[in-house]
């Protein structure tokens, strides 16, 4: 008989903890600053948090909202939830109370799991009070959640969304493998859970028994840190995080020891190519590799540093499963070299990767679907992103990309992080403006004349703002739409604060 867990013979979530914390019990499963928890206290401890769970309403087949930071509670939360047969739903901690109640409206959540307590459509139960309502450890009915994860979306609208996996609760162990994740490899995690990456990354690892090194947030040395002190194998990033992390003094950076990393995945937003670049210049181009797609898995791209480094700038090939490829505003399928909208649809007999609940996908030609980015194939069939449909700027008749000048600004060293909009202009139609967070000592005719060196005209912002907070989220994403919006409103009233170029 072919071994559990494979894809002959996949088993549950619930059975494949328990198989891993029968084979190593004692050994470390999660590990979040000075707190470890083994895998036999995982799989207990789960148990427990499950009879909660069901205690307080939850049961086989529902949303379960999670609003829990990175920490062992969220692991084990999660667990918990697929134990019952039931689907996580996890969130932002931070999440504004309006956004949240839209998303568990949407969900009809029995509990909403969170730490903090607040007002909510739905009752607020902590993880403590989860794990205090049972005493019983012992196994629970074997059962498969009819999908693994519901991660929400606010997309291009503004207006939250579940996008439920089409994959239930089993383990085969295809996703660790395409993740290049072995039972042996110490993952280190530095993004937010909630986040689609680093959820589906972080447990198709755990489900093999691979262990978690678990960071409450991202710090660029702490990161460095957690790697020599685990001496992790695997590592997830973000371009924002890689930004941070280059950037720390040369010396500081040399200090620790990062042999022991093998894999460095980085995805969630575009990678400027002078940073990928020196990335795979300091840790090799075996170790770092790219994924390009939806939450959505529709279709990906994948793309190693070897490869990067013949085809400068593409984001990789499609991976088996899926089909991309690049359609006209009039629905017709482009030729090679030419940009348009890409669009993906699953492969020829494969069942539906996901559903919405509270959207519908753009769909053209009967199943083409699109997520709105822009960009175009070469004739090796490897993708280069342009940017957002949603965030191309129309600037006197020209079309300009915002991820191509906020490249050329995060290349001076002097901009910890920016993000460019388009505002509306009497001449042009729109002007380029950059909201850039600076570092200190940052000069703007300096960061002017350096963009000038690196830009046409038309593409370079003809003005600025200067602003103390990090543009980005914890994932390296930035909502342009709210941020033009926000500005724009702020023009109806008092003029923002700009420096025109």
């Amino acid at each position: 008989m072919p071994q559990p867990g494979t894809p002959e013979n996949p088993v549950s979530i619930a059975a494949a903890l328990a198989r891993v914390a029968a084979e190593k019990p004692d050994a470390i499963a999660v590990t979040c600053e000075e707190r470890t928890v083994t895998w036999r206290e995982l799989h207990r401890r789960t148990n427990r948090m499950a009879r909660g769970m069901a205690a307080n309403g939850v049961k086989a087949g529902d949303f379960v909202t999670i609003a829990l930071p990175n920490s062992i509670a969220f692991i084990e939360a999660c667990y918990a939830v697929w134990k019952l047969g039931a689907v996580p739903q996890p969130v932002s901690s931070r999440l504004p109370l309006a956004e949240l109640n839209a998303i568990v409206e949407l969900a009809q959540t029995p509990i909403v799991v969170s730490d903090v307590a607040f007002e909510s459509l739905k009752p607020v139960v902590s993880s403590t009070a989860l794990l205090e309502a049972s005493k019983d450890e012992g196994d629970l009915p074997d059962m498969v959640s009819p999908s693994w994860k519901a991660p929400t979306s606010g997309g291009s609208t503004g207006r939250p969304k579940l996008i439920v996996s089409g994959q239930p609760g089993l383990v085969d162990g295809l996703t660790a493998a395409f993740w290049r994740i072995g039972k042996d490899d110490t993952m280190l995690m530095p993004g937010p859970m909630y986040h689609n990456g680093p959820f589906i990354t972080a447990f198709g690892g755990l489900q093999i028994g691979a262990p978690l090194v678990l960071m409450t947030r991202f710090d660029a040395e702490a990161t460095l840190r957690e790697a020599e002190r685990h001496r992790a194998s695997w590592l997830y990033l973000v371009p924002t995080m890689m930004g941070r992390i280059w950037r720390l003094p040369e010396e500081l950076r040399g200090k620790y020891d990062v042999s022991s990393l093998k894999t460095v995945w980085h995805l969630a937003a575009p990678c400027p190519a002078w940073l990928k670049e020196e990335w795979i210049g300091w840790l090799g181009p075996e170790v770092i590799w790219e994924l390009y797609g939806g939450t959505e898995g529709l279709a990906s791209t994948t793309l190693s540093g070897s490869e990067w480094l013949k085809h400068r700038g593409s984001v990789g090939k499609v991976a088996a499963g899926g089909i991309m490829k690049a359609f006209g505003p009039d629905g017709n399928e482009l030729p090679i070299g030419q940009t348009g909208e890409i669009y993906m649809k699953r492969a020829e007999g494969l069942p539906a990767s996901y559903r919405y609940v509270g959207a519908t996908p753009r769909v053209i030609n009967g199943d083409w679907e699109s997520i709105g980015d822009i960009g175009w194939f070469d004739a090796d069939g490897y993708l280069y992103l342009a940017d957002r449909r949603t965030d191309m700027i129309l600037v006197g008749g020209a079309n300009v990309y915002p991820a191509e000048i906020e490249s050329a600004l995060e290349e001076h060293p002097l901009v910890a992080s920016s993000a460019v909009i388009g505002l509306p202009d009497e001449d042009l139609g729109n002007r380029v403006h950059a909201i850039v967070q600076p570092r200190p000592g940052l000069d703007l005719e300096d960061l002017k004349r350096h963009m000038g060196e690196r830009l046409v005209t038309y593409k370079r912002p003809r003005s600025f703002e200067l602003v103390e907070e990090n543009v980005r989220d914890d994932a390296g994403k930035v909502r342009r739409t709210a941020l033009r919006d926000e500005r724009i409103a702020k023009s109806q009233g008092l003029r923002p604060s700009t420096s025109s170029g």
